[in-house]
């Protein structure tokens, strides 16, 4: 029984650590901490691209979110985190609070897993995940980077819970003397064994959680059930899903939505009228995929509704920068909220020696599945997130001219929401479609035409949208925009565009052009985007949420108070705008939790 195990774990406490960095893994490492005065010099420097209002550390290198939970009144948000530079290593878990999702405070002074001395963590604490006991007790499984032998480095999955369970903050936690409490099988890829899911229950009693990895033929990506009455002994059953030619998957997530409500719903739910989201990370390529399909609680296998757009080669959560990400029940408000990391186009170089940090949390998302499609989810930023909201600018109704680059009167800066509705143009009814098949491969098509086309060429219905970051002399830009394109057989596509390609005169900066196609139903009558802009980010949510792509960019000209806004139109066909909605954005003053 779990309340057994709950008795086990109180006597375990013998592996808690406090941070000391003369242990295990850090103590090489101690030489990168530069002094304050260096840090606050580096930080001032790359001031105008330090995000606002979006979650990062203050100093150094963050990647993959973990474990995150609302527990006792506050939102727990844990991270990957290097203590000792900008760059990627030295891998513990960072933690940080909040009461609103918005407003976090660090709490850097208690990291919530720090790796060794023990052997199975002992190159560092990956990603992970929190799962709630059945008496509200959280417990954090983790991966561990462990070394079998000098030569060979192994992950292992561990638990570590929290020292005192009453305690609203969580500040310390100990690992289990039972620790690794889950093991590759000698059949098993070791090296590519990692990042357990939330557990959930079945209806027979167990515990299961779900270990990204890659079968020993290096090519097919697959997820292993294992499965524990205790939370302490876990044993592999089989593996839930798994498909050719994916390679490795990282951050795999499962988790029921209703078919007909936005509510959430927390991973054991079982009720009728739910479907399951099979979501992993590839390795390969460094996107977030998802699929809605059905899992079977007999068998504990997933199936997708649509093969052709399976986990791994169909929809993503996101078609830009939007890697490792992980999502949670939020017990407060009945949401299923998604974090993810998005990384820094910059050179390495320039991150450990100019900024001095690397890696933002994207904005909280709530989702759920599209009741008009079935296979989209819906993708929005968390309401909380409108409490920031500043000096609104409102136009009602009027026409973005052909041709033509408009500044809107109060609209400025770099930090913004922008939500517009723009009128579907009037096509003939027998050549309007609007829809998209889902699959990778079109995906990739879309990002092609992204790039050739650009937000300078004229096509018919588009390019038309907005200029964000921009210079007040267009010399730097970044275009987000639809563009609709008819297909031979006189259908029309919508496509969504990020343009970073003018964003900026530097010239070490990746400026890939993101975009795809964006599913318009015949019934929808508008076309709708909404932009995100934080300095050196760019979240944009097409068609309500149906899509989204994020950008990172580094302009010169266009910072602080000289990034100016732009409507354009650069079709040779006016379009109609039914609303346009902007606001300035509050800065979110992140720092560490007074106590």
């Amino acid at each position: 029984m779990v309340g057994s195990a709950l008795s086990t774990f109180q006597s375990e406490r013998v592996h808690f650590q406090e941070l000391h960095y003369q242990d295990g893994v850090h103590s090489q490492y101690r030489e990168q901490e530069g002094s304050k005065a260096d840090y606050e010099a580096t930080r001032e420097q790359s001031r105008p691209y330090r995000t606002a209002f979006h979650f990062q550390p203050s100093k150094n290198w963050m990647n993959d979110p973990n474990g995150m939970m609302y527990f006792k009144g506050w939102y727990h948000l844990f991270y990957q985190y290097n203590p000792f530079g900008a760059l990627w290593g030295n891998i513990v878990w960072g933690h940080a609070v909040s009461k609103d999702l918005i407003h976090w405070k660090y709490l850097d002074d208690e990291f919530a897993i720090v790796g060794g001395p023990d052997w199975y963590d002992i190159y560092g604490a990956w990603s992970g995940s929190t799962t709630f006991l059945d008496d509200g007790t959280p417990a954090m499984l983790y991966t561990g980077w462990s070394n079998v032998s000098s030569e060979v480095q192994i992950q292992t999955q561990n638990l570590a819970l929290p020292v005192d369970k009453n305690d609203p903050l969580l500040r310390r936690w100990y690992k289990s003397a039972a620790n690794p409490v889950i093991v590759a099988e000698p059949w098993m890829d070791a090296t590519k064994f990692r990042d357990p899911t939330e557990a959930w229950k079945g209806k027979d009693g167990y515990w299961r959680t779900l270990i990204g990895a890659r079968l020993t033929d290096n090519v097919t990506g697959t997820a292993h059930i294992y499965k524990s009455k205790d939370f302490i002994k876990w044993k592999y059953t089989h593996d839930i899903h798994s498909l050719n030619g994916t390679g490795m998957w990282e951050c795999p997530d499962i988790y029921p939505v209703w078919e007909e409500r936005k509510d959430g719903l927390g991973v054991s739910a079982s009720y009728p009228g739910i479907k399951h989201v099979m979501k992993v990370s590839l390795d390969n390529n460094k996107h977030d995929y998802y699929s809605v399909g059905v899992y079977n609680e007999e068998t504990h296998t997933f199936t997708a509704d649509q093969p052709s757009i399976d986990v791994g080669i169909g929809l993503r959560y996101d078609y830009g920068k939007y890697y490792a990400s992980k999502s949670f029940f939020d017990q407060k408000t009945g949401r299923r909220i998604l974090f993810g990391w998005v990384n820094e186009s910059d050179s390495d170089l320039d991150a450990i020696t100019s900024k001095g940090w690397s890696g933002i949390q994207a904005v909280p998302r709530k989702l759920w599945l599209d009741p008009k499609t079935g296979v989209d989810l819906i993708q929005v930023p968390v309401e909380e997130l409108d409490g920031l909201h500043r000096a609104k600018v409102t136009k009602e109704r009027f026409t973005l001219e052909a041709g033509s680059v408009t500044p809107v009167e109060g609209v400025h800066g770099p930090q913004l929401d922008v939500q517009i509705k723009f009128f579907k143009p009037e096509i003939k009814e027998d050549e309007l479609e609007f829809l998209f098949n889902g699959t990778d491969r079109a995906s990739l098509q879309a990002q092609e035409i992204c790039s050739q086309m650009g937000a300078a060429h004229r096509g018919y219905y588009g390019p038309f949208g907005v200029l964000v970051l921009s210079a007040q002399d267009l010399q730097e830009r970044t275009a987000v925009y639809y563009y609709l394109q008819v297909r031979k057989d006189r259908k029309w596509d919508a496509v969504i565009c990020s343009d970073q390609s003018r964003s900026s005169l530097q010239t070490d900066v990746d400026k890939t052009v993101y975009g795809t196609y964006v599913r318009v139903l015949e019934s929808e009558k508008y076309l709708t985007m909404r932009a995100i802009v934080d300095h050196s980010v760019v979240e944009t949510f097409a068609q309500g949420g149906r899509t989204v792509v994020t950008s990172r960019v580094y302009p010169t000209l266009a910072i602080n108070d000289a990034a100016f806004f732009y409507l354009f139109n650069n079709g040779t066909q006016d379009v109609q705008v039914h609303s346009f909605n902007a606001w300035k954005m509050e800065s979110v003053d992140i720092v560490k939790l007074k106590l």
